[in-house]
């Protein structure tokens, strides 16, 4: 076998290594928050209309990813399964284009090109936002588009390849970057990264051209970079200003308050508590404050190691590899920069600096430091000014390599197990199971809109945080209305139990009885105390002379029609309005009503109501 099979055996591997434990991941977790905000808008509007795709969504316009969750909510409505397959899929897709992208860069790289690839495939930078469908859906095709332009412009700028080949390297990469935007805003990017890798990859083999004593700029490497892929760079410069464009009419990411002071701590946070420790594999501790999602706490001693690590890789490729020190520049700005406007679209003074550390907005930057690994590993070696003798590679620093990646490897491990088994630390999966299975129950029926529970979703994302709009796309479950006769509600754990009305306020029963029913025209009932305007539910008894309809409403709101059965039944009722008294009018002609005890309140479980 050649080298090259071999190298690319070992990378398979390595890939599907990860491909493993990412799937672990996504059979211990399940739906979570923005997931959940995803399905219910694709239960609410058409999946193909602009209302569904070109929706804000906290500030993204994400409108092929809002597509994607609309197809999966269609074919399997609140079912991890099929979210979970797209995800393991997207990584795949992902992993195989970043080692493309390796190869490109380095083709004659060996180890250093497995280390770029294992940093990429294991480091903990990459897993909160692959987990959490919502981000891998933004953040999984960004990579994969990254890897697949920064490796086209390098081939176009660096190869200089046949006309046939240089339209379809452009026409792959110009496709890549609009799927990319397609999927995230963020995926903006990628141009200026592909410029400057592409230009850090000439460089070295790049000399300014001198006619006497001026220098031929059209030779530099900056003209160059721009004049061998002009059509690429031109083609997605005018995609970049047209999406912006789009972006900045569609999206909200500007709104609320923001702070410059809040902005520099948590984008000091996130280089100190998350990308430092990533380094080195870390962080190895994880914790959630449920409903949020997991945060890392890297020891002080692995932000220390982080550091010193980084120092020492600058430190040594800078001495070893001529033109390193402007590529860990450039990546370490990118580093730096890229947090600034995400962390500012947070920056409000209520926003906890722990957020940097749930590290869901790192993944760019761990496939950025990789393209700086893969630049390294191509860059000329720097032999100073005694360029004849080249020295044998010295075969420590080999097994010094192998071993810093194997413990880099199994530090990440650690850190992903640690992450996962906070990650699954959520009631959200059980809750969707059960109340799946039980709202399946009532199949047919009516029953109340209710909120999940606070712990599944914070009533912030009303009214997404609704049952009928989570559960809105199952074939089987009830209809969601304003009568029924028979009040059944999710309990916090999913399950179908018995329903009563808490007694903000009650009602006495009606004049008459039930052999000499008394209301047979427009009546007003008493309640114990004035309501605020707000949605009411009112439980009551009747007995009714024969089938038919009445009218029941509150002041400043909508009637509410309820067909009633003969004899001694019980009716609950949904309305809005706010009032002293329940106004009720018989509708069907002749009939005749008794109203027994009453309440006006909120749907709740059976055994709360007092």
């Amino acid at each position: 076998m050649t080298t090259a099979r071999k190298l690319g055996a070992v990378a398979l591997a390595l890939i599907a290594a990860q491909i493993v434990v990412r799937a672990v991941l996504v059979i211990w977790g399940n739906f979570y928050w923005d997931d959940l905000i995803l399905i219910g808008r694709a239960s609410s509007y058409p999946i193909l209309s602009w209302d569904y795709l070109g929706y804000s969504h906290d500030g993204h316009f994400m409108p092929a990813a809002f597509l994607v969750a609309g197809l999966t909510t269609v074919i399997a409505p609140v079912q991890w399964w099929l979210p979970a397959l797209t995800l393991v899929v997207l990584q795949a897709v992902a992993s195989l284009a970043v080692w493309r992208m390796i190869r490109i860069i380095a083709p004659r790289a060996r180890g250093w090109a497995l280390a770029a690839l294992t940093f990429y495939l294991f480091v903990p930078m990459t897993v909160s936002a692959y987990v959490w469908w919502a981000a891998g859906l933004n953040t999984l095709p960004m990579q994969a588009a990254m890897a697949v332009v920064v490796g086209n412009a390098i081939v176009l700028v660096r190869d200089q390849p046949d006309a046939a080949r240089s339209r379809r390297l452009m026409i792959g990469a110009v496709a890549a970057f609009v799927v990319a935007l397609l999927f995230f805003e963020k995926s903006l990017f990628i141009l200026p990264v592909a410029f400057v890798a592409g230009l850090l990859a000439l460089r070295g083999s790049m000399r300014p051209q001198w006619h006497g004593e001026e220098t031929d700029y059209r030779s530099s490497v900056l003209s160059q970079t721009f004049l061998r892929a002009r059509t690429l760079w031109l083609t997605l410069a005018g995609v970049f200003v047209a999406w912006s464009a789009l972006f900045l009419a569609t999206s909200t990411a500007t709104a609320g308050v923001h702070s410059f002071g809040q902005t520099a701590h948590l984008v000091w946070r996130s280089i100190n508590d998350a990308i430092i420790p990533s380094l080195v594999g870390g962080p190895w501790v994880w914790d959630r404050w449920t409903p949020s999602p997991p945060m890392g706490f890297p020891s002080v001693w692995m932000i220390a190691l982080g550091w010193i690590v980084l120092v020492v890789l600058i430190v040594v490729t800078s001495r070893a590899k001529r033109g390193a020190p402007l590529i860990w520049f450039c990546a370490l700005l990118y580093a730096v920069g890229a947090q600034i406007p995400v962390m500012w679209n947070r920056s409000s003074t209520n926003t906890a600096l722990e957020l940097a550390q749930t590290m869901r907005y790192l993944p760019d930057t761990a496939l950025v430091l990789t393209i700086a690994l893969a630049l390294i590993a191509a860059a000329p070696r720097d032999l100073g000014a005694h360029l004849a003798d080249k020295p044998a590679p010295d075969p420590r620093l080999a097994y010094a390599g192998v071993v810093s990646c194997v413990l880099f490897a199994v530090s990440a491990m650690v850190a992903t197990m640690s992450f996962g088994q906070s990650w699954r630390d959520d009631p959200t999966g059980d809750y969707l199971v059960t109340a799946r299975a039980s709202l399946a129950e009532m199949d047919g029926k009516t029953m109340f809109d209710q909120p999940v529970p606070l712990e599944v979703l914070l009533p912030v994302a009303h009214p997404n945080n609704m049952i009928s709009h989570v559960f809105g796309r199952l074939r089987e479950r009830p209809d969601f209305g304003n009568v029924t006769d028979d009040l059944k509600v999710l309990n916090p754990k999913g399950q179908l139990v018995a329903g009563a009305v808490s007694p903000q306020r009650t009602f006495e029963p009606s004049r008459g009885s039930c052999a000499r029913p008394g209301i047979d025209e427009p009546t007003r009932l008493r309640l114990s105390g004035p309501l605020i305007d707000w949605q009411w539910t009112v439980g009551f008894s009747y007995c009714a002379d024969r089938a038919g309809t009445v009218e029941i409403r509150l002041e400043g709101g909508d009637p509410v029609q309820v067909p009633v059965q003969a004899g001694l039944h019980a009716a609950y009722v949904q309305l809005d309005g706010r009032g002293t008294e329940l106004r009720i009018r018989p509708v069907t002609p002749g009939l005749k009503l008794h109203t027994g005890d009453g309440r006006v309140g909120q749907p709740v479980m059976a055994e709360l109501a007092p």
